[in-house]
């Protein structure tokens, strides 16, 4: 029976061997990889906080941290939609590992990254999203945001 149970493990290991590709396998780390650095640049990039408000246009905030790899999965969304909006939607990147954003961070209540907050012009808050967010619902909020 012990034998048996043995096989069956070997087996269904074996298997899983052979159906996922290695390439699949390592492509995760490299797009982590690819996103932090996307996610680096975008945040060197983004626009100030106090003067997204001077703009007195609508704004995605947007609390992530480096080591969130779901905030570096996100990346090339929001870089899309930043370079489709940039005109008509400030993008403000905050790291919640820096000190410097901690009463802002509970301003917005931020329970977990990436969390995304679409402001009006006038700062009254749209929506809050958190966690992995399809490009359709981001895309429908910033066409809110802009119309």
């Amino acid at each position: 029976m012990l034998k048996r149970i043995l096989l069956f493990f070997f087996i269904l290991i074996s298997f899983n061997f052979f159906l996922i590709p290695h390439v699949y396998a390592l492509s995760f780390q490299a797009s982590s990889l690819r996103g932090l650095a996307m996610m680096r640049e975008m945040a060197q990039e983004s626009m100030d906080y106090q003067e997204a408000f001077r703009s007195r246009k609508p704004t995605l905030l947007e609390f992530y941290a480096d080591w969130c790899t779901t905030c570096q999965g996100m990346a090339p969304i929001i870089s899309s939609l930043e370079q489709e909006y940039k005109d008509e939607i400030n993008l403000v990147m905050l790291n919640i590992d820096d000190p410097q954003w901690q009463e802002i961070i509970k301003e917005y209540k931020v329970t977990g990254v990436p969390q995304f907050t679409f402001l009006a012009p006038d700062r009254q808050i749209i929506d809050t999203l958190i966690g992995k967010v399809p490009k359709q619902v981001m895309t429908q909020i910033f066409q809110q945001m802009t119309s």
